[in-house]
């Protein structure tokens, strides 16, 4: 069995997490629960959905048009023919094509909504999608054009068109058209049924899916950026006192006190530096605890959110074929991924602003308790003319103010649309992306807040302020594993291609953080 088959996820049967979705993203395969109670549930949807069409009962989307169509009712010689329409009629999506990893985790999540059984799709269509992931074959879709009500409608198309063999999908890091993928790897595109373009279509999956791949990111960003401070502590000969378990006692946000631990384990050395000059060191220091903590204790009200929306049947109408019923709604509404990426997304930005913070004190000889002013590491006559890390710490401003000016909501800029059938719409797609480019932003911050912290640590080594036996192990392991790759600077050279491996290495999670 391949290590790829041993990660499968099982859809259809328990609760899955946002690490599931991930899991998939990152090459895990997919497989379908095989218990005769999800079989039997996913062929009474179908059976009652069919009796219903021979019945000539009315159903939305399926013997009616969409949307504000809904009034328009659809010969029974064209019926078969509506899903193909709907899918056709959406691919006029816009913008950068989502990711490989983005597409994978997208196909997951309407997997795993769809695999409520309440949606009246057929086995077949679900082993569709259980086949396009397995084989890593990804629909192409274009980021731009949801305003997720009635949920992400066309990039979902895009999906949609996928599994019946039309337009493009991503293989082997190639855009290709999905025809000739499906004809060489001898897959077979399915024809949709009467509900099945509908259940495909209307949904949150895709900022469910951006959602789930943000959590992880901020999850592991908070983490690293308590590590970043700590090693500016160091560096800046701060006070570990402001991390104090006693201290931290009395404010019990059970986040915020997390990160003070963390910070604590981090600073345990035996003749820890100290700044005897000053008292109390400046915010960005003496509150990052505040400041992460607040994106820390964020974290299980997100996941409660984001899972709750994952495991969910968010398309309409919902058919509950134990008691036969067409239950029309509006599930497709995508105001708790708005909300849940909306504060992500603050969260995030100020994780941004707070190292941005830090490393203006690292690099200013005023504020800095000693280091060379923009952490040159030129001496004698070489000096005049270094510069180290002044254009970074420019970069990181830049990097900053535009991580901030992403995070007006996008939940509040709902927009009437489709003759005002979708009069009031959640924008949860916008508020998804929005956040993986605040993320982005704050990962390019951290890279280089990293960096510059080694740097000063250096730096106070050089200057014989700081033996390696004064950091604690965490901090020992974290410096030797940037030095492998970061070469010290002393004569200015160009940083990008350094910056670029190491929001890398931050994306690929690289370093073993806090258990």
């Amino acid at each position: 069995m391949t290590e790829k088959m041993r990660n499968s996820i099982i859809f259809g049967a328990e609760r899955l997490t946002i690490e599931s979705i991930t899991d998939i993203a990152n090459g895990a395969s997919a497989s379908l629960n095989d218990s005769p109670s999800f079989i039997n549930k996913v062929d009474r949807g179908v059976t009652f959905l069919e009796r219903l069409l021979k019945e000539e009962g009315v159903i939305y989307g399926v013997t009616t048009g969409y949307g504000d169509s809904c009034t328009v009712a659809i010969p029974p010689e064209l019926v078969d023919e509506l899903p193909l329409h709907l899918t056709r009629f959406h691919g006029c999506g816009l913008g950068s094509n989502l990711d490989r990893q983005q597409a994978r985790a997208v196909l997951a999540t309407r997997l795993c909504s769809l695999s409520q059984g309440v949606s009246g799709v057929s086995h077949e269509l679900l082993n569709q999608i259980v086949t396009l992931i397995n084989n890593d074959i990804c629909p192409r879709i274009p980021q731009e054009g949801s305003v997720g009500a009635s949920g992400d409608l066309t990039p979902l198309s895009y999906l949609a068109a996928a599994l019946i063999g039309e337009r493009e999908v991503i293989y082997q890091d190639e855009v290709r058209p999905t025809k000739d993928v499906f004809a060489e790897l001898g897959i077979k595109p399915i024809t949709l049924k009467p509900k099945e373009g509908l259940a495909l279509m209307n949904g949150t999956s895709v900022m469910t899916a951006l959602a789930c791949l943000a959590f992880k990111r901020a999850e592991y960003l908070a983490q690293l950026a308590t590590r970043i401070t700590s090693m500016v502590s160091v560096g800046l000969q701060g006070n570990d006192f402001h991390f104090d378990e006693a201290l931290f006692a009395v404010k019990p946000h059970p986040g915020q006190q997390q990160i003070a631990s963390w910070l604590r384990a981090d600073l345990q050395a035996s003749q820890p530096p100290r700044n005897s000059n000053r008292l109390q060191d400046r915010y960005s220091l003496r509150c990052a605890p505040h400041v992460i903590g607040a994106l820390q204790d964020s974290l299980p009200w997100l996941r409660q959110l984001i899972e709750n929306e994952l495991n969910s049947a968010n398309d309409n109408p919902i058919i509950d074929g134990d008691n036969e019923r067409v239950l029309h709604g509006g599930h497709f509404y995508g105001g708790h991924i708005a909300m849940a990426m909306d504060t992500l997304k603050t969260a995030i930005a100020n994780i941004a602003d707070l190292l941005d913070r830090q490393v203006a004190q690292l690099m200013d000889y005023k504020f800095n308790n000693g280091l060379p002013f923009n952490l040159t590491g030129a001496t004698g006559s070489r000096k005049p003319i270094n510069h180290g890390f002044k254009a970074v710490q420019i970069g990181i401003s830049a990097w900053t103010a535009e991580a901030l000016k992403h995070t007006m909501p996008a939940s509040v800029f709902s927009r009437s649309t489709e003759c005002h059938n979708q009069d009031k719409v959640s924008m949860g797609t916008i508020a998804s992306r929005d956040c993986l480019r605040v993320l982005e932003l704050t990962e390019q911050v951290t890279a280089a807040s990293l960096l510059a912290a080694t740097q000063a640590l250096q730096l106070r080594q050089h200057q014989n302020e700081l033996d390696e036996d004064q950091l604690s192990p965490a901090l020992q392991a974290m410096l030797h594993s940037v030095k492998k790759d970061f070469d010290y600077i002393t004569e200015d050279r160009p940083l990008e291609q350094d910056l670029r491996a190491f929001v890398g290495k931050i994306q690929a999670q690289s370093w073993k953080m806090y258990t």
